[in-house]
């Protein structure tokens, strides 16, 4: 009894693992065909738009091509060749170095002249030259010209650069002088007092003129204590004259330029300490009173 029962369920597993193979040989030769279906059914492209196949058929640049307007000349080999020249007669005098330069004649001014016009455009002006535009007639330079330009003021620019390192100098020895235990607010007013003066026709018109001014007539009759006390103005605090130094090229700056310095108003041409009271205070105006230092205004 008991073989006949395990013979029975060696059959039945049997018949299962038979039923188990034929599904599996289905599985496998039935997937590859149902995977190709689906994935050629995936990648059928639609169809294009009739609007969007038109758009492809036009240029890059668009339905038509629109003509070159006036000066729109294409690049050509001679319209490269005088713009390079253009630009190397522009480039030959430098107006930057620092070592001697050469007399001011024509040639030279004609550089500074060319190399100033912010205006122009180079590659333009060649343009026009290679398309025969007509182009407005400079004004001819004659020695009349040129020697005007001269007694207006022109200046190599090395002397330029000595007289600017000048001004600042001085500027930086009265603030330190008179004023390097004071605020930097009491500092900028006393900068400014220089300043003012500078721009005063009633002094001379440099911040070295108005510091030093009848410095060489005596204790009495100079502007500054300093400038004639007979003592040595070498700076001896190192810090202090650092933060001398550095307002003095700010306040130079703006002097240069023609901004104002906004310490005191511009009329304060004069001030003094509080631990005295000159004569002329009696005359003026006060008008500020900064640190230790009262400024005064003419009436």
């Amino acid at each position: 009894m008991t073989q006949t029962w395990q013979l029975k369920a060696v059959r039945a597993l049997a018949h299962l693992l038979a039923l188990c193979a034929v599904s599996l040989v289905l599985f496998i030769t039935l997937a590859p065909a149902h995977a190709q279906t689906i994935r050629m059914a995936s990648v059928t492209p639609l169809p294009v738009p009739q609007d969007l196949a038109a758009l492809r058929e036009q240029p890059a640049i668009g339905p038509t091509v629109v003509p070159l307007g006036p000066g729109e000349q294409a690049l050509t080999p001679a319209l490269l060749s005088n713009y390079v020249a253009r630009q190397q007669q522009l480039h030959a005098v430098d107006v930057n170095t620092l070592g001697p330069q050469a007399p001011l004649n024509t040639d030279v001014l004609l550089g500074y002249i060319s190399r100033g016009s912010f205006g122009s455009n180079s590659a333009v002006s060649a343009i026009a030259d290679i398309a025969g535009a007509k182009v407005t007639p400079e004004p001819a330079l004659n020695p009349t010209a040129l020697e005007a330009y001269i007694q207006n003021g022109y200046q190599p620019v090395e002397k330029r650069l000595a007289h600017a390192n000048a001004e600042r100098d001085c500027l930086a020895q009265a603030i330190y002088h008179e004023a390097r235990g004071e605020s930097a607010a009491g500092q900028l007013a006393v900068a400014n007092v220089i300043v003012n003066r500078a721009r005063s026709a009633k002094f001379p018109s440099t911040l070295c003129g108005v510091i030093y001014q009848n410095a060489d007539k005596g204790y009495h009759r100079c502007q500054f204590t300093f400038a004639c006390d007979g003592r040595n103005d070498a700076p001896s605090e190192r810090r202090a004259w650092q933060r001398s130094a550095e307002l003095a090229q700010a306040v130079y700056a703006e002097f240069a330029t023609g901004e104002a310095v906004g310490a005191v108003p511009r009329s304060a041409l004069y001030y003094h300490t509080t631990n005295v009271r000159p004569n002329w205070a009696n005359t003026y105006n006060a008008v500020a009173q900064i640190g230790s230092h009262i400024f005064y205004a003419p009436n």
